[in-house]
C-alpha cells in the first residue's frame, strides 16, 4: 500500500507539473537586457518581444538592467526563480569572456544559467582611420610592425570583446600597440573616426554607417568565415592564420528551466528569427540571424566558455 501511495504521489506532481507548464505563462514575463537600450542587443530583444507576445498570448516585458560589462542583468537572471517569467538576452561576452576577466564574479556563466536559444551572431568588423596607408590585413600589419606603439586601438573597455579582438590580433601577429579603452563603443567608435585612434575591432552596427560614408576604411570580419551581408570582405583568418572572434546573443533561463518552458521558448523564438522582416532588419545591421536547438546552443556554451577562458587567462587581461 505504501509503494501504491508513494507512486500516485509521483503521479501527482507529474500531472501538476505538467498542467504548469502547459499554462505558462499566465502572466507578463520580463525579458532582460544587460546592456543600455538602443544597441543591436536591445534591438534583437524588443523584436523577440513583440513575437513572443503574440505567439505565447502575455506581454514580454524589455528590462533594461546594463553595468559591470552585462553582469549587473545577467546576474539578476541568474538568480531569480527558475519559472520562465524571468529571462535574458544575452552574449557571449558576459557568459564565456567575465568568468576569466573578473576576480570576482557573481555568476558561474554556464552553470547557473539554462540555454534556450543561440539567437544571432553580429558582424565584428576590423577597421582603420583612412589615414592609415593599408587597404588590407596584411599591409595593416607590415605598416605597425614598422611603428611599434605608434598605432592607438580604441575598445569600449578594458576586457570588452573589442579589446580582446585587438589584443588577440597583437599576439598572433606580433605587433604592438597601444590600447585606448573608452566608456562604451560610440566614443571609441568617434575617436576612431577623428583619429584621435587608428583602429578599431567593433561590431558591423557600429562602424558600417562610418565605412559608407568613407570615414573609416573596413579590412575584414574577425569571424571564422565571411559574413552573408559582406561576401567580399575577407575574414583576418585569411591573413592570419587561427584568428578568429565570434561574437553571438543568445536566449537564457535561470539554471533548472523546465524543459517544457525551454522547449517551446525554443520553437517560438526560432520562429521569430525566421520571419523575413526580422531577417531584413536585422541583416540591416550586420546581425546574422540562428537557428538552433537548446541542446546545440549549450554544446556551443560550454566550448566558447573553456577556449575564451583560455584566451583571456593567456593574454594576461583581468579587471578587478
Amino acid at each position: 500500500m505504501r509503494k501504491a501511495a508513494n507512486a500516485a504521489i509521483v503521479a501527482l506532481l507529474a500531472a501538476y507539473s505538467s498542467v504548469a507548464c502547459a499554462a505558462w505563462p499566465d502572466k507578463p514575463v520580463t525579458l532582460i537586457v544587460p546592456w543600455a537600450p538602443g544597441g543591436s542587443t536591445d534591438i534583437l530583444a524588443r523584436v523577440l518581444s513583440e513575437h513572443l507576445g503574440k505567439s505565447l498570448g502575455q506581454p514580454f516585458v524589455v528590462e533594461n538592467r546594463p553595468g559591470a560589462s552585462g553582469n549587473v542583468g545577467s546576474n539578476i537572471v541568474a538568480k531569480a526563480k527558475p519559472d520562465g517569467y524571468t529571462l535574458l538576452v544575452g552574449s557571449m561576452s558576459t557568459h564565456t569572456m567575465n568568468q576569466a576577466l573578473y576576480s570576482n564574479m557573481p555568476f558561474d556563466g554556464v552553470k547557473d544559467f539554462t540555454p534556450i536559444a543561440k539567437l544571432a551572431l553580429v558582424t565584428n568588423t576590423m577597421v582603420i582611420n583612412p589615414s592609415v596607408p593599408a587597404n588590407n590585413v596584411a599591409e595593416f600589419i607590415a605598416y605597425a610592425k614598422a611603428r611599434p606603439g605608434d598605432i592607438a586601438y580604441a575598445s569600449a573597455g578594458p576586457g570588452s570583446t573589442n579589446h580582446l579582438s585587438a589584443a588577440m590580433f597583437e599576439k598572433a601577429t606580433g605587433i604592438k600597440m597601444l590600447h585606448v579603452p573608452y566608456r562604451g563603443g560610440a566614443p571609441a567608435a568617434l575617436d576612431t573616426v577623428g583619429n584621435r585612434t587608428q583602429l578599431l575591432f567593433t561590431a558591423g552596427t557600429q562602424s558600417l554607417p562610418f565605412v559608407k560614408q568613407n570615414k573609416l576604411k573596413l579590412l575584414a570580419v574577425t569571424e571564422a568565415q565571411r559574413a552573408p551581408t559582406l561576401p567580399d570582405v575577407p575574414t583576418v583568418g585569411e591573413t592570419v592564420p587561427g584568428y578568429e572572434l565570434a561574437v553571438w546573443y543568445g536566449a537564457f533561463g535561470p539554471a533548472g528551466l523546465p524543459p517544457d518552458i525551454v522547449n517551446r521558448l525554443n520553437t517560438e523564438i526560432n520562429k521569430a528569427l525566421k520571419d523575413p522582416d526580422v531577417v531584413q532588419k536585422m541583416e540591416g545591421m550586420a546581425v546574422q540571424v540562428l537557428d538552433s536547438t537548446p541542446e546545440q546552443f549549450a554544446q556551443d556554451l560550454a566550448r566558447d566558455a573553456k577556449k575564451y577562458d583560455e584566451i583571456v587567462r593567456d593574454l594576461g587581461i583581468r579587471i578587478e
